[in-house]
């Protein structure tokens, strides 16, 4: 059984502006360097094998400063975790999008969402297959990480992701489970021992 402990990255100037970012490279800003810092610290609480992040300089910035934390080294890229796709939506504010596309149309460009689950649990399958028994942090995305949850338990809204936020889960030979949404991390974690993409079905708030 292998564990991973999903971050979601700091914050940016675009999430204080609440623009869909999807694949768009914006850096962290310092209340996303601060929340990083924080998760860091959080995870501290726990030991683990490796830091990976997606690809995108705000997740790995989060992990950079989350590994330097643990100290462990620089987190390795993984494509697979990479946000959403949002093609023409992106850098719109989530009422230009209702503006721009009200509810029912299509945004040129962008992916599904089981394109996306599609991408990312098989990124983090592949990922724990490669790292048997080990625990493992992965800097991804709101859209992301969302589409993670709702593999994981379908029928189950979970709340808005947070920047800096922590979600667990295991892969075991019968899939990808949840441990606890915002993990705690601590001794009374569930798991211990054992962007507007949240808005109208989590669709357009900033990820």
């Amino acid at each position: 059984m292998t564990e991973l402990f999903l971050v979601r990255h700091g914050e940016t100037d675009w999430n204080l502006a609440r623009r869909i970012q999807g694949r768009t490279d914006i850096p962290l800003n310092d209340t996303g360097r601060a929340q990083a810092k924080a998760a860091g610290e959080l995870l501290a609480r726990r030991s683990w094998d490796g830091v990976y992040a997606s690809p995108l300089s705000r997740a790995t910035e989060t992990g950079a400063i989350i590994a330097a934390e643990l100290g462990l080294a620089a987190p390795a890229p993984v494509p697979g975790v990479v946000e959403r796709e949002y093609g023409e939506a992106e850098g719109l504010t989530w009422e230009q999008i209702e503006q721009k596309f009200p509810e029912g149309a299509e945004v040129p460009g962008r992916e599904t969402r089981e394109q996306v689950a599609e991408r990312v649990v098989g990124a983090l399958c592949e990922l724990a297959a490669a790292h048997p028994g080990e625990r493992l942090i992965v800097v991804s995305h709101g859209g992301a990480i969302r589409s993670v949850l709702q593999h994981a338990e379908p029928d189950t809204q979970h709340p808005m992701i947070t920047n800096g936020s922590v979600h667990s889960f295991r892969v075991t030979d019968d899939g990808l489970e949840l441990i606890a949404f915002d993990d705690p991390i601590g001794a009374e974690s569930v798991g211990d021992g054992g962007d507007i993409e949240e808005q109208n079905a989590l669709e357009h708030r900033p990820s």
